[in-house]
């Protein structure tokens, strides 16, 4: 058997209806047959098996590392299916942070329905366009019922119905309360089995202090200027020459701290400046520029330039030290360096630049696809806005500790997203509140397809509520009944056993996770609904070099 599926995939073949839909719908379910048992405040495990070779077992619970798990089924006309939501899913994760998991049971039920409609005689093409066209009249209805939310306590009530931690969602409900939207927070392994946090007062960029010998606080491990002049370039320092003359224009201005951002430097001038007939005329602290990569790097000096009002001085279009001007160098309230970051305390930049500056950023981050431009874009805000935090993530083991990092990480995603573009009653409730309206579509649509359309949703609409019940151990047919007759915004409360307001409870789904999961699965099932024929290549790409 093993040899004849390994003979199926070197072999090239075109394959047609109904096989396609068949092979494909085979293949999604078993993407979401795997990750359904995840969705819900009570999820059951699921077990990746290769790892067992090196001694433990990998337990996962994220509907996105599920879904990259899986890198090919036996079956290839199953595999395209499965790698084609399993795309999907891990696009979704990327721009979101969640999600995964509605979105698969949305896609599947929409995906399945409208096959059992096209087998009847439906349209494929015209379904799609209906199936595409209901999704806004959904994010419609969505956008009505979202609201905005603040405070440690609502914030921590919504990272709890994300992570299911409560430990680890009253620790990000009180970060994200400090930091805002915008703010960094970098997630880290701890050196215990708790959690711990840590703020960082100011912005810091990646960029070690050069000579440990500039570290004046040796209980903290840093470097710290007050009133600090500002040198930001990517220059490099090769020969004590090259930093005199701004170190005597410096003095003859009357700075006391100086504070050198540069590409690299000598041995020879770091002497020069550690001496101490020169550190008691000026002191000075020389880090390296942020990052390696050259864009990078020069939109770190770029935004530096803005917050602290000084210009920088860039390799690429022929700049020198020996160029520097005392008034454009920038100016810190305070500034601080240890082995890995250095930060910026109240920059003296303008402040209408900066906010002109900030909203650049923000506009950019409409036209941009690519999910690393996007997280680098928000960094970029993040730290021009000045919320950082640094959160130590414990666990017992490593696999723990791993799971946990991943789950503090997405749930800090979509709480970004839900500061940003507000809440939704969370459950489940969201979705079932659309029904009445699509049904009424229904009722009144004359087009086949497009009664189709409604009633496929309206089903779909259903779908994360019901897996939620039956992942809790409930019978969804029993208690269905009951939330559709209740008020929109009402749900079941899987844990309290009992049927509430979603919103006065505190149970909330992140807006932009839900519009998103929407939109990704209606769009993709109606794509995937149009295909009609396969080619098999005899040697296929690696699904795993996908994502």
């Amino acid at each position: 058997m093993a040899r004849s599926k390994a003979k199926d995939w070197q072999t090239p073949r075109v394959v047609f209806q109904p096989r396609v839909q068949q092979g494909m719908q085979r293949g999604i379910t078993q993407i979401a047959d795997a990750i359904r048992p995840t969705l819900g405040p009570l999820p059951r495990t699921v077990v990746n098996e290769s790892k067992l070779y090196v001694g433990q077992p990998e337990l996962l619970n994220d509907g996105a590392v599920i879904a990259r798990r899986i890198v090919q089924l036996p079956g290839r006309d199953e595999d395209v299916g499965a790698m084609y939501l399993r795309q999907i899913l891990w696009k979704l994760h990327e721009t979101v942070g969640d999600g995964t998991a509605t979105a698969a049971v949305l896609f599947e039920t929409i995906f399945n329905r409208g096959v059992r409609y096209l087998s009847v005689g439906g349209n494929a093409m015209l379904l799609r366009q209906h199936l595409e066209k209901a999704t806004e009249i959904i994010l419609e209805q969505l956008e009505g019922m979202t609201i905005h939310i603040s405070g440690k306590e609502k914030l921590s009530g919504l990272a709890e119905t994300i992570c299911y931690d409560p430990a680890l969602a009253c620790m990000l409900g009180e970060i994200f309360d400090v930091i805002g939207p915008d703010g960094i927070l970098d997630i880290r392994s701890g050196p215990s089995r708790g959690l711990e946090r840590e703020y960082v007062e100011g912005m810091y960029w990646n960029g070690a202090i050069f000579s440990r010998y500039m570290i004046t606080d040796v209980a903290l491990g840093r470097a710290q200027l007050e009133d600090a002049s500002i040198l930001i370039s990517d220059l490099e320092a090769h020969e004590p020459q090259d930093l005199i003359p701004l170190l005597e224009a410096a003095i003859q201005a009357g700075i006391k701290s100086l504070f050198l951002v540069l590409g690299g430097i000598s041995e020879r001038t770091l002497a020069v400046i550690l001496a101490k007939p020169n550190r008691e005329k000026i002191k000075v602290v020389a880090v390296h520029a942020p990052t390696s990569h050259a864009d990078a790097r020069r939109q770190a000096l770029e935004d530096l330039s803005v917050l602290t009002g000084g210009r920088a001085y860039l390799a690429a279009v022929g700049d020198t030290l020996h160029g520097v001007a005392i008034e454009n160098l920038g100016r810190a309230r305070r500034v601080w360096a240890n082995s890995e970051n250095f930060g910026i305390v109240a920059g003296r930049g303008d402040p209408r630049t900066l906010r002109t500056h900030i909203a650049e950023l923000r506009a950019a981050i409409k036209n941009v696809k690519a999910a690393d431009e996007h997280k680098r874009l928000r960094e970029r805000i993040g730290k021009l806005m000045g919320g950082s935090a640094t959160l130590w993530v414990g666990a017992a083991t490593v696999g723990e500790l791993e799971r946990r990092k991943e789950m503090a990480e997405r749930t800090a995603g979509a709480m970004r997203g839900a500061l940003r573009e507000g809440v939704l009653p969370g459950g489940g409730a969201a979705l079932i509140a659309c029904r009445s309206l699509l049904e009424q579509k229904s009722h009144q649509a004359q087009d086949p397809d497009k009664r189709a359309a409604y009633d496929i949703l309206r089903h779909a609409c259903e779908a994360p509520l019901r897996t939620l019940l039956v992942n809790a151990g409930h019978d969804p047919n029993e208690i269905l009944p009951a939330v559709y007759r209740a008020e929109a915004g009402c749900g079941f409360d899987v844990l309290r056993r009992q049927l509430i307001d979603m919103s006065q409870a505190g149970i909330l789904d992140a807006a932009s996770v839900v519009k998103a999961a929407v939109f990704g699965a209606i769009h993709g099932a109606a794509l995937a609904l149009t295909v009609d024929v396969m080619v098999h290549l005899k040697n296929p790409p690696d699904a795993s070099a996908t994502v």
